[in-house]
C-alpha cells in the first residue's frame, strides 16, 4: 500500500462527529436503557428523529427560528441515541444502518429546504442559493463516503462532517448569523467532499486489485 494512504488510514483521526457521539454515549445511555425496558426499538427512535427534524425544517421556513432550534437539537439527539440503544438491545442490523443513513439525508435537506423557503419569503436571492448550495454539498459529503465505502475505502475523514454543520447552523440561527453560517457550510462542505474524493482516488490507486 502507498505510505501515505497507509499512515492515513492508521492515524487517529478523531473528528467532531466522533467526540460527539462519545459524549452522548455518556450523557445519555440511561435513555437507551430506559427505553429499552420500555421496549422501544431503535428503528422507531430514527423515525421519530427524522420526523423531528422535518418539523424542525417546518419552524424554520415559518420563521419560527428559537423553536426549530429546539426541534433540530432534539433531532440530533435521537440520532444518536438510536445507535446507542441499537447495541444496548443487540438490535444492529443492515436495514437499521441504511434507515438511518437515508433518513439522516432528509433531515439534512429538511433543514436547508426551511430555509431556503424563508429566504424566499423574505426575497433575500443570495441566501436563497447559499441554501442549495448548502444542501447540495452537504449531501455530497455523505454520497461520496458512501461510494468510497462501497469500494472498499473507510471514508469517515473530513473537515466539516454532519456534526459540524448542525452546530454551525444552530449557531448562524440562535445569533442571528444564518448568511454567514451558510457561506461557511457552503465552503466547507464542498472542501470536504473534495476531500474525500481525494482520498478515495490514494485509496484506489494504492489498491488497483479491488
Amino acid at each position: 500500500m502507498d505510505e501515505s494512504v497507509e499512515s492515513m488510514s492508521q492515524a487517529p483521526n478523531r473528528s467532531l462527529s466522533d467526540v460527539g457521539r462519545e459524549f452522548i454515549a455518556v450523557v445519555f445511555a440511561p435513555v437507551a436503557r430506559l427505553l429499552h425496558r420500555m421496549n422501544v426499538t431503535p428503528n422507531t427512535i430514527t423515525v421519530l428523529g427524522c420526523l423531528s427534524s422535518l418539523v424542525g425544517g417546518a419552524l424554520l421556513a415559518m420563521g419560527y427560528w428559537p423553536a426549530a432550534v429546539g426541534m433540530i437539537i432534539f433531532a440530533g439527539i435521537m440520532d444518536n441515541v438510536d445507535g446507542l440503544l441499537a447495541r444496548l438491545s443487540q438490535q444492529t442490523s443492515r436495514f437499521g444502518a441504511f434507515l438511518d443513513s437515508v433518513l439522516d439525508r432528509w433531515s439534512d435537506s429538511a433543514f436547508f429546504i426551511g430555509l431556503l423557503v424563508w429566504h424566499a419569503r423574505m426575497g433575500l436571492q443570495t441566501e436563497q442559493i447559499l441554501s442549495i448550495v448548502g444542501l447540495a454539498s452537504s449531501l455530497l459529503v455523505s454520497y461520496t463516503r458512501a461510494r468510497a465505502e462501497g469500494i472498499g475505502a473507510e471514508c469517515r475523514r473530513g473537515l466539516f462532517t454532519r456534526l459540524e454543520r448542525l452546530l454551525t447552523l444552530i449557531a448562524g440561527v440562535v445569533f442571528d448569523q444564518v448568511t454567514i453560517a451558510l457561506w461557511v457550510t457552503a465552503i466547507l462542505s464542498t472542501f470536504t467532499a473534495l476531500q474525500r474524493i481525494y482520498y478515495t482516488w490514494q485509496y484506489v490507486r494504492a489498491n488497483p486489485e479491488h
